[in-house]
């Protein structure tokens, strides 16, 4: 079994819901376009941290779904196929690599044809359950060298008690645009409207099932409307400092 794959559902051993035993974990929440993944990764490489993107379990999930001709509205079936989900998720922010079945489909899963399904499958409470335990694992498994992990419900499910826990967010209109600029390489409002419904539309579904708009206490909010990606890596990484100092 690779090194970051495990059994979906088993039992994991942690000293409470979502705390590492040993290690420092950047846990970092957001909505679509608000950047968390590129900024997550980009600290992880400036620390020289481990990286997880928990998104990517779930979009891998929906892949698989699709191969196996799971209907995503039979959440009992979606379940089952998070069961025995053979899943291997990379946690080098320069290779964050994901395997299903031993395929390679890091460039699969980001698709239209998943982007457009994903919260179908993200809404499940099991499957939730069973890609937390998993997610829990991977970062107790890296967390001895430092790890950021980066989703929706990190900071208040997943690892509540990483030793720093950020919310990242942003305006709507600047994560639309950002949003837009990287799907259809244009920012205008054409652009922009088709890009509504993976950005303000997914996260309106999954908020049913997942906290990330509002920061939980303990949380720090850092805000990217006005800042460049290195002004928003820089804010992070000001945060980070200041735990570790």
């Amino acid at each position: 079994m690779p090194p970051n794959e495990m059994p979906p559902g088993s039992d994991l051993p942690h000293d409470g819901v979502g705390a590492p035993r040993s290690g420092f974990v950047v846990a970092i929440d957001g909505p679509s376009g608000s950047g968390k993944s590129s900024v997550s990764k980009a600290v992880a490489r400036r620390l020289g941290f481990r990286f997880l993107d928990t998104g990517a379990t779930y979009r891998a999930l929906t892949w698989w779904c699709a191969r196996l001709g799971v209907d995503l509205a039979d959440e009992t079936a979606v379940a089952a196929a998070a069961r025995r989900f053979p899943l291997s998720v990379g946690t080098d922010p320069d290779r964050p690599d994901v395997h299903v079945d031993g395929i390679n489909v890091t460039a699969a899963i980001r698709e239209p044809v998943v982007s457009e399904r994903v919260s179908l499958v993200a809404a499940v409470l099991p499957v939730r359950r069973i890609l937390g335990d998993l997610q829990r694992r991977i970062i107790e498994e890296a967390a001895a060298g430092g790890v950021v992990a980066e989703g929706r419900d990190i900071t208040t499910v997943v690892a509540p008690d990483a030793q720093v826990r950020i919310l990242l967010t942003a305006s709507e209109e600047a994560r639309l645009a950002r949003r837009s600029a990287e799907l259809h390489g244009l920012a205008d409002a054409v652009s922009m409207a088709a890009t509504r419904s993976q950005v303000i539309d997914r996260d309106r579904v999954d908020s049913a099932v997942a906290s990330f708009t509002v920061a939980a206490d303990g949380v720090t909010t850092v805000d990217t409307s006005e800042l460049d990606f290195e002004g928003a890596v820089a804010a992070v990484l000001q945060v980070v400092e200041a735990a570790r100092r």
